[in-house]
């Protein structure tokens, strides 16, 4: 969800009776959207061998406009609403974000950077939460996917450091690259950020049963619980809006945020709720519920339902905490510029 790709999966027959698995991805071999898709696509064929899979690529909103902060399009959905919608999970990478430093500032951390450098971000997200933890830096937008991201960074002299997801430098397999990662007291993560997501039609109940078997049942609560509180606040890329969820002893932990655009206002809270997370596979609701646009038969309909209440009832205290004021004006200000 989040600086993570998606694919949209249908199913037809071909001539030869061979099924076909369609799978849709932004286009480019290289984006770390194909290269997710190519992994999802891979595991789905070693588990169904008697399958065809076809990967269709396509161009997104967010592809198409390349000069404009991701914040002033004024859409959701940038990257995904040409793909369907029907959201589910799988295993969870790390959701954190990570710094990529300038090779001249190569060992240093985003507290010990020269006064005044330019760290780059598409992100409302990062730039309020960072703003106010190292004030004496300058935070510009960048845009593009992470290779030209890296190659402005590299080679244009304009940023001493560029925010990523953790999770698609890792998945791009460039670790190497990774200067410091960034823990939730720094800067709390974008909502899904490191799940990936492979986005059904409704009506494709056997394509649900088939991706279902991708499901790590404590990731797929954990996002519940994220899009849930995120949805409630009815935020978006317009509105700096950051969570940060755990596991632990039967308890699901939901910490979530929201910034003013300069950092300057915050407020944030940690709510949390006893969750029985599942085996894997075990028996879930056979009505097909779908809560913050995802399926998943296969985990129970009382452990979805503690986590989506969870989201709810924590952006309910923040909402009667004051916070929809402070997306009321990040959102005008946003527009203003």
């Amino acid at each position: 969800m989040s600086g993570n790709g998606d694919a949209a999966a249908t199913a037809e027959e071909n001539s030869s009776k061979m099924r076909v698995i369609r799978v849709g991805t932004r286009k480019s071999q290289v984006s770390l959207a194909r290269i997710q898709t190519d992994s999802v696509v891979a595991t789905l064929k070693a588990l169904y061998p008697g399958l065809q899979f076809e990967i269709i690529a396509m161009s997104t909103t967010g592809d198409k406009i390349l000069d404009t902060a991701l914040s002033k399009i004024g859409e959701k959905s940038l990257f995904t609403k040409e793909l369907e919608h029907a959201l589910e999970r799988n295993e969870r990478e790390s959701p954190y974000d990570a710094v990529v430093f300038h090779p001249k500032f190569v060992g240093k951390t985003l507290e010990t950077l020269p006064e005044k450098s330019v760290v780059g971000t598409s992100s409302l997200r990062r730039a309020a939460q960072l703003q106010r933890k190292f004030p004496h830096l300058e935070f510009k937008s960048i845009r593009g996917n992470l290779n030209t991201r890296l190659r402005k960074l590299d080679e244009l002299q304009e940023f001493s450091a560029i925010i990523l997801a953790a999770a698609g430098l890792q998945r791009m397999g460039w670790q190497n690259r990774v200067g410091q990662i960034l823990h939730p007291e720094e800067c709390m993560y974008a909502v899904g950020q490191g799940a990936l997501g492979v986005e059904v039609r409704a009506k494709d109940q056997d394509i649900l049963d088939l991706v279902g078997v991708l499901h790590d049942p404590e990731t797929l609560l954990r996002c519940i619980a994220e899009r849930a509180f995120l949805r409630h606040l009815e935020g978006g890329c317009s509105v700096p809006v950051a969570v940060h969820t755990a596991m632990k002893d039967g308890q699901l932990y939901l910490t979530g945020g929201v910034w003013s655009l300069n950092g300057a206002d915050s407020m944030q809270e940690t709510m949390q709720a006893t969750i029985h997370v599942p085996a894997q596979h075990e028996d879930g609701p056979e009505d097909d519920p779908q809560l913050v646009g995802i399926t998943a038969r296969n985990i129970s309909r009382q452990a979805q339902l503690a986590a989506e209440s969870l989201g709810i009832s924590l952006a309910t205290l923040l909402l009667n905490k004051g916070a929809k004021n402070i997306l009321d004006v990040a959102r005008q200000l946003n527009d203003a510029h």
